[in-house]
């Protein structure tokens, strides 16, 4: 049976190609692999072992493997690819030695940062700690740290595009920001390490993304427009559509977080996301637009007269400029590409 993203993993192969040779014969500890950014890297590294014969193995910590499993039949099926039971609340499990770490579990849950800050704090800060120490027993190894653009805090309306050297920060009063200020720590962490020489920690600030396996059912606004067009409609914006967000495709994601693996500055803070700013209401209007058959769009707030528009929007010319990266996909188009993948799948 053929991969429903074979087309999306060949252009992931071709455009990195030279990172992904650079992993050859090599062992990857990866944390996180079966949320929507870990599934994306763990069916990329798969079928490039397939179709490059790469040689690669890889361990992915995870609490159930057996719906990893389901979920990732064809990384399930890798005979070097393990699914080893683990939390970021308790001691790792035992796995061989890595020349690479990924290190992406987080629980991009805004119900639990709300509802038990505390344990996001834990799980994030902790489960930090416990990565660098296993990566440390195996040598200066390169660490891909997923962080987030939350660690900026508020962006400032008038800012269309917050660069990495942006010094503003989340409020430490409010409660809400529990995974903003863990995801702060975690990065310094990671830095202490680093500028101590015990690992090279490269940290990816990931923004927002669009397209297949992004949950329809969450707190992700892209998501839940997607869903309802594909219910037929209408496309429910809840607040006002004024906020501007921009949204990367999945293989520019993976294309991006190979690069920074394998090429990026220990000790040094990369932007990943898209820098084409749109506001809800015309992402929403977009994807009813390119829905089969198109849908309607209902907005159920009112701007604000003289409030300034809320932004998350990254700046991305340092992965531009150090690393060579681009954005491929742009956002109609990977619109089209979540829309149909949804539509093969039912």
């Amino acid at each position: 049976m053929s991969h429903p993203l074979a087309h999306d993993l060949d252009e992931i192969i071709e455009v990195a190609r030279d990172d992904l040779e650079a992993l050859r014969a090599t062992r990857l500890f990866v944390t996180g692999g079966t949320g929507f950014v870990g599934t994306w890297l763990m069916e990329a590294l798969a079928w490039a072992d397939d179709h490059l014969q790469l040689g690669l193995a890889v361990d992915v910590v995870t609490r159930d493997p057996q719906a990893a499993g389901a979920r990732m039949p064809a990384v399930a099926a890798h005979e070097r690819f393990t699914f080893v039971v683990g939390d970021m609340l308790e001691p790792l499990p035992a796995t061989p030695t890595a020349d690479f770490v990924v290190h992406a579990a987080t629980p991009a849950s805004a119900a639990l940062n709300n509802a038990t800050p505390l344990t996001m704090i834990d799980t994030v800060v902790d489960g930090m700690r416990a990565v660098i120490e296993r990566a440390e027993s195996w040598g200066r190894v390169r660490m891909l740290f997923t962080s987030s653009g939350a660690v900026y805090g508020r962006q400032p309306p008038e800012l269309s595009h917050v660069p990495e050297d942006f010094t503003g920060a989340p409020d430490p009063l409010a409660p809400a920001n529990a995974y903003h200020e863990a995801k702060r720590l975690a990065e310094l962490l990671g830095a202490i390490s680093t500028a101590a020489e015990r690992l090279d920690v490269v940290n990816g600030r990931l923004f927002a993304f669009l397209g297949p396996y992004l949950p329809l059912d969450a707190h992700f606004a892209a998501g839940n427009f997607v869903r309802d067009a594909l219910a037929g409609g209408p496309i429910v914006v809840g607040g006002d559509g004024t906020p501007f967000r921009s949204y990367q495709y999945p293989t520019d994601l993976v294309v991006w977080m190979l690069a920074l693996l394998v090429r990026g500055a220990p000790g040094r803070a990369y932007n990943v996301g898209s820098d084409e700013e749109v506001d809800i209401r015309n992402l929403a209007a977009r994807i009813g637009v390119l829905a089969s058959p198109p849908v309607p769009v209902e907005v159920r707030g009112t701007p604000g007269p003289d409030r300034l528009p809320e932004r998350y929007v990254p700046s991305v010319k340092r992965a531009q400029g150090e690393l060579g990266l681009a954005n491929r996909v742009g956002l109609d188009d990977a619109i089209t590409r979540t829309l149909s993948f949804h539509t093969r799948s039912h």
